[in-house]
């Protein structure tokens, strides 16, 4: 697997500017951050946001995909291999 880190270092920046609106608490991101544990979101939040992200990358990301992600870095990755990047 070839490794892009610009490019994904560019995902991971669009997608803590799409948190931003949604972090209320204003917590620190990191990889690690954890959407309902670290930003305490609902499940209504977490589809606002995913709508935002696959606006924003021009994606779909599916129901089975949703239920794995829960880090920052978990989405960063399935961003890039659903834009083709990873």
């Amino acid at each position: 697997m070839t490794d892009r880190p610009h490019d994904r270092q560019a995902i991971l920046d669009t997608v803590s500017a799409q948190i931003a609106p949604f972090n209320k608490k204003g917590v620190a991101l990191t990889e690690a951050t954890t959407f309902q544990g670290d930003l305490e979101w609902d499940s209504l939040t977490v589809m606002d946001f995913v709508a935002a992200i696959e606006d924003e990358f021009d994606i779909i990301i599916t129901m089975n995909m949703q239920a794995e992600i829960e880090t920052v870095g978990q989405l960063v990755d399935a961003v890039a291999k659903l834009k083709g990047q990873a």
